[in-house]
């Protein structure tokens, strides 16, 4: 497959149909994660990256990448190229911080897309014809360690039209049923991409057909990712998501107030640009004398614009920035407090970045010792920045009230780290 994707990724062929797709645990993890949020890997062909929200034709689409494996899913995006035999592994396993904001979202979804089956999903199909094609799957239903646990607690809460998924090798179908309502999820999976498997089914699903076939953010998505990038860590620790019994903001459900701001950082208008760049050079066979050396971390303009015009971290910038920390001066004074901002030349000559940062307070070794903390307030230049942004509304009226929502800017302060650790 990855031999057939550099012809795409090259230019030399283009793919006939548009694709989504999601990763699972035999992609190329250092290409897919320079685009966490998603974006074209290729012309026609768009990864939904760690987790994301779109829709074409009014059909809404959400997607989880990866796998679960409960050893990692509370640890942050702490893994980059060139990666060790550990990280290799654990870098397409699923977060919790993805689940989390796959939670805050409302209305229906059409279309699902995980890897690996929701935790139960063999009860609600014909689980005895499964186990004569798979009998080794028996002691995992038994036990109940077949799938994914955070996907079933996604499917139960927003019981999707259509739930696809693939891992297994091999085709099963299933019907979930909402408990004491009316929702129904009908849930796929198909085999590998083999002579005589049944690796594809044909499905025809509704759209509205006065809208365009072309990709678009989901405006609530983005609202959901720019009111949490606070909670981004790329730190290998313990990472916690907000409760009910803490002491701070633990519903992101945005409202409306909210997405109407997120709106009009792109000029309202959310169509997903067709800016595929090449971020490295496509392999040619024919080209001799040419030294190997491991891939690297590396950042990827559609990611750079992307957050960029919604106002949140880049991964990879950040796990840059601790990759570059002897480049860095920071003085933690009791009495400073430091914006997370900085200049992008620390990270990449070619990088250039206004918006906060999110920083780890430790490398993914957890042998750095800065101390890193976020903070809910924010300065007034940061305020009158952010109200200067959307000073203006879609209509051009010029009559617009500024609503002040949650900030998402990091600080450094090291006596409150204790305070706001949970967070990083």
């Amino acid at each position: 497959m990855l031999l057939k994707l550099k012809r795409y990724y090259s230019g030399e062929k283009v793919a006939p149909v548009l694709t989504i797709f999601i990763g699972g645990n035999h992609e190329a993890s250092n290409y897919l994660q320079e685009l966490p949020y998603g974006g074209w890997v290729a012309p026609n062909i768009y990864y939904l990256g760690y987790a994301s929200v779109i829709t074409i034709g009014g059909i809404r689409i959400a997607g989880l990448s990866g796998i679960y494996k409960s050893q990692h899913w509370m640890q942050g995006h702490h893994e980059k190229p060139p990666y060790t035999e550990n990280t290799i592994r654990s870098v397409y396993h699923i977060r919790n911080l993805e689940i989390f904001r796959l939670k805050q979202l409302t209305g229906n979804i059409d279309i699902f897309l995980s890897h690996d089956w929701p935790s139960g999903i063999t009860k609600y199909g014909n689980e005895n014809v499964l186990l004569k094609e798979k009998p080794f799957f028996k002691n995992d239903i038994k036990n109940n360690v077949l799938g994914s646990p955070p996907s079933m607690e996604l499917l139960e809460h927003h019981y999707p039209k259509y739930w696809f998924s693939a891992h297994l090798h091999c085709k099963f179908a299933a019907l979930v049923t909402e408990k004491g309502g009316t929702r129904v999820t009908k849930f796929l999976a198909l085999d590998k991409c083999l002579p005589k498997r049944k690796f594809l089914q044909v499905l025809e699903i509704k759209h509205n057909s006065d809208l365009p076939l072309k990709l678009h953010y989901d405006l609530e998505w983005l609202t959901i990712l720019y009111l949490t990038n606070h909670l981004l860590s790329v730190k290998s620790g313990i990472h916690y998501m907000p409760g009910q019994y803490g002491n701070t903001r633990w519903v992101f459900t945005p409202t409306v107030e909210e997405k109407a701001m997120v709106l009009k950082k792109f000029n309202c208008n959310l169509e997903i640009p067709l800016n595929f760049t090449q971020t490295v050079k496509s392999y040619n066979p024919d080209c001799t004398g040419v030294s190997v050396v491991s891939p690297q971390l590396l950042l990827n303009s559609q990611t750079t614009q992307f957050c960029d015009t919604l106002g949140i971290d880049d991964p990879s910038v950040l796990l840059l920035l601790i990759q570059n920390s002897h480049e860095i001066s920071i003085s933690f004074d009791e009495d400073n407090v430091l914006s997370s901002t900085f200049d992008g030349r620390l990270a990449s000559d070619s990088f250039n970045r206004t918006s906060p940062l999110n920083l780890s307070p430790k490398s993914n070794s957890e042998e750095q010792e800065s101390e890193i903390s976020s903070s809910k307030d924010t300065t007034n230049e940061s305020l009158n920045n952010l109200s200067s942004a959307v000073n203006h509304d879609c209509t051009g009226d010029g009559d617009n009230h500024f609503i002040q929502i949650e900030p998402n800017c990091k600080k450094f302060k090291r006596r409150n780290y204790s305070i706001y650790s949970n967070t990083l």
